[in-house]
């Protein structure tokens, strides 16, 4: 699983310029399965998604598509983790540690 942090790099106000792009790229990770969960930062210098399902060169991917990435106004900070212990709901990500 991921945590993928976005940072913004810009001012707000080209962010929003993009927001509608940003979501329609979020929509296409949502119905592909990838991604899980997302949200602005408060306060609002970013945002946060979590992933899953796929690996990290496949992450850095879909990342790099990202309208804020590819407009360069976010930077992503990419943290893997393993997922051992979940709500009942989330029990299908749940992980083994690497041995």
């Amino acid at each position: 699983m991921f945590v993928l942090e976005l940072t913004y790099t810009a001012p707000v106000e080209r962010v929003d310029a993009l927001l509608d792009a940003h979501v329609a790229w979020l929509d296409e990770q949502y119905a592909s399965g990838v991604f899980i969960a997302s949200g602005r930062k408060n306060p609002r210098d970013g945002g946060v998604i979590l992933a899953a399902g796929v690996d990290r060169a496949r992450i850095e991917e879909i990342t790099a598509a990202d309208p804020f990435s590819t407009e360069g106004v976010c930077a992503y900070r990419i943290t893997e983790f393993h997922a051992t212990k979940t709500a009942d709901d989330l029990a299908a990500y749940r992980e083994q540690p690497p041995s």
